[in-house]
């Protein structure tokens, strides 16, 4: 059994896609692999087989390993509702609300079930690779934590610390890291990885030696940029922070972005196609002249709803469809698309119902039972793969014209009665080829893409054969079976 924790020197400094990368990269080695993340943060998450949910990223971690992913992998993903509070999910189920002021105390107690997790994952394998969440140096959270030297000091993970070249100040962060943490968590460390680098490799040999010098940790490699981690899923909103729309005489799809977007990933396989320009749309920037909309997932719907009425896009929604071109809104997009959104029960904020985009004659109530499994069907003559992850029940007229059906035959989203206007609950629903096809047909595209498993699955790939070739595995290899 063995197991090595790629932390990072801060937020955004490529952990997941490390982590990805060296479970393809072990896995084409012949080992049978694990991921694990103790503690995550995102509202971008995935069903598992076992009806739970995980972090988009440990889903793709697992697909990096070629196992089925597990809750086991994610076993507490906190899910940003509202500016203080998160919804709490414990292996894959939801555990209540956890309001910010309460972090701290709540999560000494799920240590132990941490722990256990990883144990079970630790003997089904030859290797878990653990990824950490934001940074050690963070050492005012330090305290009661589960996402970084506090598990790996109570499982007895050794540690890689990986910093960022990319953004500048990568010797002062691992420098400084080895400063301001514990010495028994500096004990935890066995080496470094610099990543992001552009340039010559040899311009940065004298950088190496420094933070080694100043450290006493190896190096364990410089990694160059990795395009191909553009063509993974996106893990979290930093990414929409940074999207900007592309070439101009593309097709444009336009995406508005909520404060609590979720899911967002579902827009990913529209970057597939050659003939598409995903425009995310910005507060404070109207909704472009687009051939089609996409209202994507929301982790609180009705607030969104409101967020969207006060940008105005309301008003360019409702004039796109008076020009004859089409919306799709997916998950909370399709509940923000009907005649009423109700939470009598105070689920998502405070108890009420409003009015919704009233583009559907469909009306929602967000109940506290929620909907997560895997699914497959048929929409629009062609099949899908994906998954649910959502509360509430929709019904109304709009509903006898499903956007699809299951595999076990129960109708599934609606349409209006002109076809412009459809909403469904299946994440991943523009993954595959064929599906994305029928819908970009909609707007006089041909779709040319793969599908969107496929092309993240040779981007995996891609990415291991880099980390072969500038990382030193074997290294991280003994150090993770405490040889090193």
């Amino acid at each position: 059994m063995a197991g090595v924790m790629i932390q990072g020197t801060g937020s955004d400094v490529g952990k997941s896609v490390l982590v990805a990368g060296l479970c393809r990269l072990f896995a084409n080695r012949g080992l049978t692999v694990r991921p694990f993340k103790p503690q995550n943060m995102s509202n971008n998450a995935a069903a598992t087989p076992d009806g739970g949910e995980i972090g988009r990223a440990q889903a793709t971690q697992a697909m990096a390993a070629r196992v089925a992913p597990h809750v086991d992998m994610n076993p507490v993903l906190l899910k940003p509702q509202g500016d203080r509070s998160s919804q709490l999910i414990v292996r894959g189920q939801v555990r209540g609300m956890l309001p910010a002021s309460r972090w701290r105390e709540g999560r000494i107690g799920l240590l132990p079930e941490v722990v256990e997790c990883y144990r079970r994952l630790e003997a089904q394998c030859d290797l878990v690779i653990v990824e950490g969440a934001g940074s050690p140096a963070e050492v005012n959270l330090r305290s009661g934590d589960i996402a970084n030297m506090g598990f790996a000091r109570a499982a007895g993970v050794p540690v890689v610390l990986a910093g960022d070249i990319d953004r500048g100040g990568v010797i002062a962060s691992l420098v400084g890291t080895r400063a301001v943490i514990d010495p028994d968590d500096a004990a935890m460390i066995r080496g470094f990885l610099v990543n992001k680098f552009r340039g010559d490799p040899a311009l940065f040999a004298d950088g190496l030696g420094v933070i080694a010098e100043h450290t006493g940790w190896p190096s364990l490699g410089l990694i160059p940029w990795l395009a191909d981690a553009a063509r993974l899923p996106s893990e979290d909103a930093v990414v929409l922070e940074r999207s900007r729309a592309g070439a101009g005489g593309r097709v444009v799809i336009a995406c508005p972005i909520t404060p609590r977007i979720a899911n967002f990933d579902d827009l990913d396989p529209l970057r597939l196609e050659p003939q598409i320009d995903l425009v995310m749309v910005r507060p404070g920037e109207p909704i472009p002249d687009a051939a089609m909309i996409v209202l994507a997932g929301s982790k609180a719907t009705i607030a969104d709803l409101a967020f969207l009425r006060a940008q105005g896009w309301d008003i360019d929604i409702a004039a796109h469809v008076r020009r004859g071109r089409p919306v799709l809104g997916l998950c909370g997009g399709y509940q923000m698309l009907g005649r009423i959104v109700a939470d009598p029960d105070g689920i998502e904020g405070p108890a009420g119902s409003v009015a919704g985009l009233g583009l559907l004659d469909i009306e929602t109530v967000l109940t506290g039972e929620k909907t997560v499994r895997p699914v497959t069907g048929e929409a629009l003559g062609a099949g899908f793969s994906g998954y649910e992850i959502h509360l509430g029940r929709t019904t109304g007229p709009d509903t006898a014209r499903p956007v699809g059906h299951l595999a076990d035959g129960r109708a599934e989203g609606a349409m209006s009665a002109d076809g412009l206007v459809a909403g469904s609950y299946i994440h991943g629903l523009l993954g595959e080829a064929a599906q994305r096809s029928a819908w970009l047909a909609r707007i006089g595209v041909a779709g040319r893409g793969p599908d969107h498993s496929a092309d993240v699955d040779a981007a995996l790939d891609a990415i291991a054969a880099v980390l072969e070739a500038h990382v030193d595995a074997d290294a991280l290899l003994r150090i993770a079976q405490g040889r090193a």
